[in-house]
């Protein structure tokens, strides 16, 4: 049986899904997107090809196996995006949560079934229908738990919202000894400046108890506030509104002082690396593309504890 365990984003790793991108197909109307920075580079041109993010999500693979961590990948599913593998599933402790995702993506579950069926059915867990969420909402950092949501009206009104309250409340319910925490954050259809698709767009905790986030991406100044409070002034990394956009909070974390980050990110690397983090710099500008980076593409279910 495979062995899960996830009690933050930086404890060492040693298992994980990374998303593929081998046949995802093109996208040529941006009504076939489901997010507004995609809708933004179909109408440009730019939209990135499968080749350019196979070669992408390599080098992610290359990094992983430099440190000899277990590397697991979806079958291949014709036409269907599955790079961002956070979003299908997500581990919490010892517990993998199957949730409600948006029906665009429903079909991507079925690539990790071989995975799904090397884990105990007694730590497999489904939400219940009326409940929604999304992996890049969900943010586990020790004792707390924290998700980004959207509440009743949002949520209906936008297809960028993914959690609801009732997805957070029953993350509640299922860790009773865990401080989980929503945050609303702010979404829009249209205007990829003005949207946290997920939570991880606009922040995540990394090692040595430090954080990095965008305040723009929040839609409540106590949340802000709470997490400054949190963690620490002086522990946070701070990004603006156009680095949220290009995905500067969405890097992953292999362990406690190891960080994979895009390449373009001068600023951010160079903050990391002054703080004292080994930072293993790759190109994934293309993926980024469509709304996702690094976190996104990755779904960890191991780490050391």
């Amino acid at each position: 049986m495979l062995n899960i365990n996830i009690q933050n984003e930086y404890n060492f790793l040693q298992a994980v899904i990374v998303g593929i991108a081998d046949d995802f197909g093109s996208v040529s109307n941006i009504n076939e997107c489901y997010d507004p920075k995609s809708k933004e580079h179909v109408l440009a041109g730019t939209y990135p090809t499968s080749a350019s993010c196979v070669k992408e999500i390599n080098k992610l693979i290359d990094v992983f196996h430099k440190y000899d961590i277990k590397v697991y990948q979806p079958k291949n599913i014709k036409g269907i995006n599955q790079i961002f593998a956070r979003d299908i599933v997500f581990v919490i402790d010892e517990k993998l949560i199957i949730p409600n995702i948006i029906d665009d993506r429903r079909f991507e579950i079925d690539a990790i079934d071989y995975i799904l069926q090397d884990i105990s059915d007694s730590n497999k867990i489904i939400m219940p229908k009326d409940a929604r969420a999304e992996g890049g909402d969900v943010v586990a950092c020790n004792e707390s738990v924290f998700v980004g949501f959207s509440e009743g009206e949002d949520f209906i009104k936008y297809k960028v919202s993914r959690t609801n309250s009732a997805g957070l409340n029953f993350l509640k319910e299922l860790f009773p000894n865990k401080n989980v925490i929503g945050f609303e954050l702010c979404k829009s259809d249209n205007n990829p400046r003005n949207n946290a698709l997920h939570l991880d767009c606009c922040f995540q905790p990394i090692g040595n108890n430090m954080a990095i986030l965008c305040k723009e991406g929040f839609k409540n100044k106590k949340d802000i506030d709470f997490l400054i409070d949190y963690f620490g002034d002086k522990n946070i990394i701070y990004i603006d509104r156009e680095e949220m956009y290009n995905m500067n909070s969405n890097i992953f974390s292999i362990s406690n002082n190891i960080i994979v980050s895009e390449k373009k990110f001068l600023r951010l690397n160079n903050l990391l690396r002054n703080y004292g983090f080994i930072v293993e710099e790759i190109s994934f500008s293309e993926i980024g593309k469509m709304s996702g980076l690094l976190r996104c593409s990755t779904m960890p279910l191991r780490r050391q504890l």
